[in-house]
């Protein structure tokens, strides 16, 4: 079985993964609430009699699935979570479909479909050409909130991987050689002493004084942290009445920066501002952990592959896709569209571009961001392209996003990374030594610095309760 056949395969079964990309698409769930798409994508997998083990790590919707024996071990990153308050009809303007509801605006329902289809295109291969090796497809929970696969990991279900493939949703096609950044996403609790407001105001100690003191130092060290970082918080409880001194008061705070290192640095800081701000108003605090990711570190070798490969295959958009898209971007600030192609190096002033890059010029450099495939990638060797599957211009984590991704433009570029990632599946159970040298570079990029999960063994997956639409946030 040749790569043409392989590419002939899913342009003949690509009708299947675009109505299951599109139930998910119609049926969104937010993190660690996936069922649907799940158990769709189960269903697809134990139908071409792919091994599943569910529930990993104690989360309902985490699974592995897999094919063949023996090494290599080559694995493929699914995701399927939505966002809140998304929900959108696949329309140039803004209509919901669910008033509030989620929406898929990152376009995890074509994240996840795309390798599922790789996988079972290469599975058929293995089965023609009697292949010796495996390989896997992680459905991955909880991506948005940055810790699905940090709790994957954790249980070691990445550890034996030889390496790894994924990609994302974008408005071009290249590899990823840019890293993305660490992130730690902490809750901070304080707790006073409840007191009339009016009347006896000496009597209490305001959680809220110290959340909101604890917020002012931490904005005047913005001033002293590496350029690139990132501090973004949110209070999610001030009190419950003006004329009550709230005795609870919660503020959720993200930071990012080039490394986890780097994280950890302005972590101890912050914490040093909430013990100050304790000191301040005489109430108490503790700090919880809900996600710790990697900065992603990219391989040069696994990434030239799918380079590679991406360039044996085509996508092309039709004269209705482009007025749509011309007509969606009539909805974004045409200064945000302008300056989108300016931060693209290799981009062209196309609406859809379908030019491949690999961006070899930007390897090494960190963009704003953040994805628990990080964690992975200081685990195993990670590939990852991106595709286009909006136009230029639509910024992920909108209603347009949700939209395009909806679309047939979002169904093209998932097919695409599907061939991708099938053709790069194939080079590398064909030469072994191409594994090795990915794996070479990835012993040179990591030694001395061994994968540790940033989530402290102790914090379980939130699984127990619907997730808050507070909890799945923006990433």
């Amino acid at each position: 079985m040749s790569k043409k056949e392989i590419l002939d395969w899913i342009n003949t079964n690509e009708g299947i993964f675009t109505d299951i990309a599109k139930n998910i698409w119609e049926n969104p769930q937010l993190a660690y609430d996936e069922d649907y798409a799940s158990q769709l994508q189960i269903d697809t997998l134990e139908k071409e009699n792919f091994h599943i083990q569910p529930n990993i790590g104690g989360i309902p919707t985490a699974f592995v699935a897999e094919y063949g024996n023996g090494s290599p071990i080559i694995g493929i990153l699914g995701e399927f979570d939505a966002l809140p308050g998304l929900s959108q009809t696949v329309s140039p303007t803004r209509e919901e479909i669910v008033a509030d509801g989620p929406g898929h605006g990152c376009g995890h329902h074509l994240l996840g479909t795309a390798g599922v289809e790789a996988v079972i295109a290469l599975k058929e291969y293995m089965k023609k050409e009697n292949i010796k090796g495996t390989v896997r497809y992680y459905g991955c929970p909880a991506e948005e909130v940055l810790s699905g696969k940090t709790y994957m990991a954790r249980e070691g279900v990445f550890d034996d991987l030889d390496c790894c493939l994924t990609w994302h949703p974008g408005t071009s096609n290249f590899t990823v050689n840019q890293s993305m950044q660490a992130m730690v996403s902490i809750e901070f609790e304080f707790t006073g002493i409840t007191a009339h407001a009016a009347a006896a105001p000496h009597a209490g100690r305001s959680a809220l004084d110290a959340v909101e003191l604890m917020n002012v130092g931490t904005n005047y060290m913005r001033e002293h942290v590496l350029d690139g970082s990132r501090i973004h918080y949110v209070i999610t409880n001030g009190g419950l009445a003006p004329n009550v001194v709230p005795d609870q008061a919660k503020v959720w705070y993200y930071l990012r920066a080039a490394t986890k290192e780097q994280v950890n640095d302005m972590l101890k800081r912050v914490k040093k501002i909430a013990d100050g701000a304790v000191l301040m108003t005489e109430t108490e605090v503790k700090s919880t952990i809900l996600a710790f990711a990697y900065e992603t570190l990219p391989n040069e070798t696994l990434n030239d592959i799918m380079y590679e490969n991406m360039m044996q295959s085509e996508i092309s958009f039709t004269k209705e896709e482009e007025t749509f898209a011309t007509q969606l971007l009539k909805s974004i600030n045409p200064e945000i569209v302008k300056m989108s192609k300016k931060q693209l190096h290799d981009q062209t002033d196309d609406l859809l571009p379908t030019h491949m890059a690999n961006n070899k010029q930007l390897l090494g450099s960190s963009v704003g961001g953040s994805t628990d495939v990080g964690d992975v990638s200081w685990i195993t060797p990670t590939g990852m392209v991106m595709t286009t599957c909006a136009p230029v211009g639509v910024q992920a984590h909108t209603w347009q996003a949700t939209s395009s991704y909806g679309s047939s433009i979002g169904y093209k570029g998932m097919h695409l990374a599907a061939k991708t990632m099938a053709l790069t599946l194939y080079d590398l159970f064909s030469n072994e030594e191409l594994v090795a040298k990915a794996k070479e570079e990835f012993k040179q990029s990591t030694t001395g610095k061994p994968y540790i999960a940033g989530i402290p063994d102790d914090v379980n997956p939130p699984v127990k309760k619907k997730v808050d639409p507070v909890f799945a946030s923006m990433k």
